[in-house]
C-alpha cells in the first residue's frame, strides 16, 4: 500500500489497522476496512447537526471567526464538504457573505469548479478523505492567489495512545494528520501555515 498523499510505499503499520507514512507523517488506515458509499452516508447521515444548535455553532467557531476576522462580504468563500447542516456557511450568509456549497454526497453539483475563491474551508472533513494528494491539488488550484484553504481536523498528538484514541476510532476516518503531515504539505505546495489549538490548520497559498 502506498501513503494517499506523498506515495511513499508504507512498511510500519500500527496493531489497529493504520499504517503510519515515515515521510509525511500521517496515520492511514488499511484499505481492506474501508467502508463503501451506502455505509458512510449512513453513518453521515445519523449526524444530529443542525445549523441553528448554539453547541455546533461554537464547535465550528474556530474556521467561521478566522474568515470574519480575514475577509469580508466581496470575498468568494467555498464550504467543501458541507455534510447535511452547512452551518458555517449559514452564519456567514447571515452576514452577507457569498459562499458556495459541495458535499460529494448532499450538495453533489460540480458547478463549484467553474469558480476561483479567496478562501476554502473544510471543516471535519479532511480526516475523510481517500485520496489527499488530489483533494488537495484540486483545491489549490481553484483558490486565488495569497487565498486561505482552513482544515478543521483533529491532529494526532504524539502523547496520547493511538490505539485507544476516540477520533481515529471514527469508521469513516481513513487519514489521520500529525504536524509533520502539515509541515509537508507546506513545503509540497509552498504554501504558509498556521496550526490553532491543535485542530484549526491555516493554510496561505
Amino acid at each position: 500500500m502506498n501513503c494517499t498523499l506523498c506515495e511513499t510505499v508504507l512498511k510500519n503499520k500500527t496493531a489497529d489497522f493504520y499504517f503510519i507514512c515515515d515521510t509525511c507523517g500521517a496515520y492511514l488506515k488499511d484499505q481492506k476496512f474501508y467502508l463503501d458509499n451506502l455505509q458512510e452516508i449512513g453513518i453521515y447521515e445519523k449526524h444530529k447537526n443542525d445549523v441553528n444548535d448554539i453547541r455546533y455553532q461554537n464547535f465550528t467557531s474556530p474556521i467561521t471567526n478566522s474568515i470574519l476576522s480575514t475577509f469580508n462580504s466581496n470575498h468568494l468563500g467555498l464550504d467543501y464538504g458541507c455534510g447535511t447542516a452547512p452551518v458555517i456557511t449559514k452564519l456567514l450568509e447571515d452576514k452577507d457573505y457569498q459562499v458556495e456549497l459541495y458535499d460529494p454526497y448532499f450538495y453533489p453539483n460540480e458547478n463549484y469548479l467553474n469558480y476561483k475563491y479567496d478562501y476554502i474551508f473544510s471543516c471535519e472533513v479532511f480526516e475523510h478523505f481517500y485520496h489527499p494528494k488530489q483533494e488537495i491539488e484540486k483545491l489549490l488550484a481553484i483558490l486565488n492567489p495569497k487565498g486561505s484553504l482552513l482544515i478543521m481536523t483533529l491532529i494526532y498528538d504524539f502523547e496520547v495512545d493511538f490505539k485507544d484514541w476516540y477520533y481515529r476510532k471514527d469508521p469513516t476516518h481513513v487519514f489521520i494528520y500529525t504536524k509533520k503531515t502539515v509541515q509537508f504539505i507546506a513545503k509540497k505546495y509552498n504554501l504558509k501555515f498556521e496550526i490553532q489549538n491543535n485542530r484549526l490548520i491555516v493554510f496561505e497559498k
